[in-house]
């Protein structure tokens, strides 16, 4: 069956905070066809900065995940330009608070009363989309079989916050910034913001190596400028705030839930869990991601072997770390 994609209205939503998302929506995009039992859906959430089309290279006939054998559901998060975001609003963007937590929710609610999907076979996630998995692990555990958690925590530690912090710093720095809202692109925030993530994503071998060369880009200022600047720059500011402040916060436990208690959430988890971060991440490392996992009754931590960082996780480039991913997924689905 040819793919599909869709928008789900969700209405008024009543965010965690307490605030009142208007209007809500969640875009998605299906692949393969769902079984008469219900039995073979897999959710894959976007990550930072992604929409569907950034991730679906994996969706294919003996890719990653096969749509031959199951029926793979691309969610758009809250705040990537396609599901409901701050650039949609009529408020001011800093004021709606939302969470990991209202995100998977309300994709929950677009399994649930859209395609009839009460039980998921996996969750699949990298980054962020890593983080909304470990969310519905804990909010949703009778409902989650498996987990694959790549190169993502379900609380964003210290350390990463702080990365966080200046990307959110080097945006607001921009004289476009007027306290509430970017009276224009953001221009200089933008070439702030896409050198800070270039020097975080992507390993120190990364550049020692100078792979970027082995891309087609002359020298490392052209790569930032024609690999990472627009990459960042084709999603509204606003946006990028929005997606930043979700991720700040990320926090399994905190919730109404478990009140705080992030090692609670964790052991509330009963799905079958593939943690597999990145040996060269620098922001979701293999000790944190190690700390999370012992605390899951079904975890299974297996390192992903990369020099590519966290972009090893989505490894678009790479047939090898592909593979890698690939082959701990199917052993995970055969489990």
């Amino acid at each position: 069956m040819s793919p599909r994609t869709g928008v789900f209205p969700l209405g008024d939503v009543t965010l965690l905070s307490g605030q009142v998302l208007p209007a809500a929506q969640l875009s998605w995009k299906s692949f393969g066809e769902l079984d008469a039992d219900r039995g073979n859906a897999i959710l894959y959430p976007t990550s930072y900065g992604a929409q569907h089309t950034d991730v679906e290279w994996l969706v294919k006939a003996d890719g990653i995940l096969d749509p031959r054998r199951w029926f793979v559901v691309i969610v758009d998060m809250f705040g990537n330009g396609l599901s409901t975001s701050p650039s949609h609003l009529a408020d001011p963007a800093p004021a709606f608070t939302i969470s990991h937590a209202d995100s998977v929710r309300a994709q929950e609610r677009l399994l649930r009363e859209h395609f009839g999907i009460e039980r998921l076979a996996l969750v699949y996630g990298w980054s962020m989309g890593a983080q909304q998995a470990y969310h519905w692990g804990a909010l949703f555990p009778g409902r989650v079989a498996r987990i694959a958690a790549l190169c993502g925590t379900a609380r964003t530690s210290e350390h990463n916050r702080l990365f966080l912090m200046s990307l959110e710093a080097a945006l607001l720095a921009d004289p476009a910034w007027d306290g509430t809202r970017f009276t224009a692109i953001p221009e200089r925030g933008f070439r702030a913001f896409a050198r800070i993530y270039a020097s975080w994503a992507a390993s120190q071998e990364f550049y020692r190596r100078q792979e970027y060369r082995r891309q087609g880009y002359a020298d490392l200022e052209d790569y930032l400028a024609r690999a990472w600047e627009p990459f960042y720059r084709r999603r509204d500011a606003l946006d990028h705030l929005g997606m930043l402040r979700t991720w700040m916060r990320a926090d399994i436990g905190a919730n109404e839930v478990y009140g705080g208690d992030t090692r609670r959430a964790l052991q509330a988890i009963t799905a079958r869990t593939l943690v597999m971060p990145s040996t060269s991440d620098l922001y979701f490392t293999v000790a944190d991601c190690a700390a999370e996992a012992a605390l899951i009754p079904g975890a299974r931590l297996r390192p992903l072997h990369s020099w590519r960082g966290h972009r090893a996780g989505n490894p678009v480039l790479d047939p090898v770390d592909t593979l890698a991913i690939r082959d701990a997924v199917a052993d995970l689905l055969t489990a």
